[in-house]
Parts: structure tokens; sequence; C-alpha cells
């Protein structure tokens, strides 16, 4: 893949995400897709992938504005750094309670890009800011 056919399925990926359209946004990851949680897990494979946008979709109303990405010259990594505006709908396990809290928080995800679909993406954020912003 060249770079700017990495820079192309990134941008397809958070389009994907905005539209909350998650057929499309799972059809870009590789099967084996490695998932680095922010200050959590690794989860491996497409079906959890899916199994997290089914809880973050409960949880949380997101959109991202400010999206800035790019990729190594080869294509084979990606980076990405964007603005969150939220809403955090309903409590997600182990986070305070929600009653639809509104915050703002930049964040940054890292790609690894494999056979023109993504094989791992590590999202990172501010998790103190966020809760302060919910009041937790």
């Amino acid at each position: 893949m060249s770079q700017a056919d990495s820079l192309e399925l990134i941008a397809r990926y958070y389009t994907a995400f905005n539209r909350g359209d998650w057929e499309t946004l799972l059809a870009l990851l590789h099967e084996d897709v490695a998932h680095d949680l922010n200050q959590g897990v690794r989860e491996i494979g497409r079906e959890a992938f899916r199994i997290f946008l089914a809880r973050m979709n409960r949880c949380y109303r997101e959109q991202l504005a400010d999206i800035r990405v790019i990729a190594s010259a080869d294509g084979s990594h990606a980076a990405a750094e964007y603005v969150v505006n939220g809403e955090y709908l309903v409590a997600d396990e182990g986070l305070p309670p929600a009653h639809g809290q509104r915050y703002v928080l930049p964040g940054g995800a890292f790609f690894d890009v494999r056979s023109g679909r993504v094989a791992r993406v590590s999202n990172y954020y501010n998790l103190q800011d966020w809760l302060q912003q919910v009041g937790g």
C-alpha cells in the first residue's frame, strides 16, 4: 500500500465512525485487528471490535472533528489526532454515572496497515480530563 492509500483508508475509517456506519468501519479492519483501548487491554479480532462499537454506541454519542492524519512513506503505519465532541449517555462499566454530560477531548490514534486494511488501532486520550468533564 502506498502512503496515499493509507491516508485514504484512515479517512474512510473516520468518515464511517462519524456516520455511525459500523458495518463499513468493520469492513476496513483486518480480520485479526489488534485494538488497544485507552489505558486498557488489547483486544484481538473484528468481532471483539464489533462488541466494543456496540458498547460505545450504547454509552456515548461522539463526533470527531479537526481530524489530521499522517502516514509513513511505505503506507504501513499511520497516525491521527482529533477532537472528540461527545455526550455521555449511559454509565460505562467502572466509570461514573451518566446523565448526558457533554465533553470535548483531544485524542489520537496509531494504526498499522496490512493488506489494505487496518491491522492495529491504538487509541489515546486523557482519561483524567474526561473524568473531570463528566464529573467523575
